[in-house]
């Protein structure tokens, strides 16, 4: 990896000749009444059998679920930018332009992004997975695109016209070989208070032969990233399960971040094992987090209650935890 790829990471980070390898980008959208969440995923699986780029749409409140292979040679991107195509479909920092012709699914129109909120990076901490964004042999590497930003346009779903103006995106990403054994995901971006993004990710992750559990986190508020992290000192206080409601509390030296969430619809998404997209994942883009944020005397600093939660739990996550 190039340091301007480090410091880059939204931008494509792999090549075509990669092998056992995988790169997606999660690009989240959802109307202004909460009414339609969308989530699309445009990405390549590289592998000796079947090397092809995909994209995956899933509608949040129906769970309804579908995956368009592509040729690999469909796929281009910006060598210096977050700008990428899949077959006659382009994604980029500015916004999506669709135009997928399926059996399974037509998908057609334009929808800006305005106002993207970027994650900060240092020398020590290039980006959300801090100074492990340098280490060449991670099984998987994530990405925050965007945590946050302004919906205009429309898109012409199945027939059906879906306006995503006024409303708000997300955009995070993933590459490397395969995904984590087992982990939790939860993110959030629809708060009462419209500046406020969530994001928690806890997995197994192999390391030199062993493994650890590590945790990447935050919960951007009016400007302010408050982080929580395995490298930076943060511990996981509480994590539960009880089939729908799943509890984490995280704190560091400042701070406590306690979230509760409901599991609601899920739809079957496919997922990247050693580069072949043969692995299959229940994710929620419909459940409901409710956040709390307090200093080190308790003082609460932010309370409130997410909708169109996003939600991924491998149950296997819980015998590590």
């Amino acid at each position: 990896m190039g340091l301007y790829k480090i410091f880059h990471p939204a931008i494509f980070q792999g090549n075509l000749k990669k092998k056992n390898y995988f790169e997606g980008w999660f690009l989240k959208h959802c109307s202004q009444d909460l009414g339609e969440v969308l989530s699309v995923i445009p990405g390549i699986a590289l592998n000796s059998t079947d090397p092809h780029a995909f994209i995956q749409v899933m509608e949040g409140i129906s769970g309804a679920t579908r995956y368009i292979s592509y040729p690999l040679e469909s796929f281009h991107w910006d060598r210096r930018a977050f700008r990428i195509q899949v077959g006659p479909s382009s994604f980029s920092l500015e916004g999506v332009n669709l135009n997928i012709n399926h059996d399974l699914v037509k998908l057609k129109g334009r929808v800006d992004y305005h106002h993207p909120v970027l994650y900060p990076g240092t020398i020590l901490s290039p980006g959300i997975m801090g100074w492990y964004s340098y280490v060449p042999f991670m099984e998987c590497y994530h990405g925050i695109v965007s945590a946050n930003h302004d919906l205009s346009g429309k898109l012409t779903f199945n027939d059906r016209e879906i306006d995503f103006s006024g409303g708000k995106g997300y955009i995070e990403k993933d590459w490397g070989s395969s995904f984590p054994e087992a982990w939790i995901w939860v993110q959030c971006n629809h708060f009462s208070t419209r500046d406020a993004s969530l994001f928690i990710s806890v997995a197994k992750i192999p390391w030199l032969g062993k493994f650890f559990m590590g945790f990447i986190a935050f919960l951007y508020l009016n400007g302010k990233y408050y982080r929580f992290s395995t490298y930076n000192q943060s511990s996981i206080s509480r994590v539960s399960f009880d089939r729908q409601a799943l509890t984490i509390a995280l704190k560091n030296k400042l701070y406590t971040l306690r979230t509760r969430v409901l599991k609601n619809t899920s739809g079957e998404l496919k997922a990247p094992q050693t580069g072949n997209m043969s692995r299959r994942i229940k994710e929620s883009n419909d459940s409901v987090v409710d956040v709390t944020l307090a200093d080190r005397y308790g003082h609460i600093l932010f309370q409130d209650n997410g909708q169109r939660a996003g939600l991924e739990i491998v149950e296997k996550i819980f015998d590590y935890l």
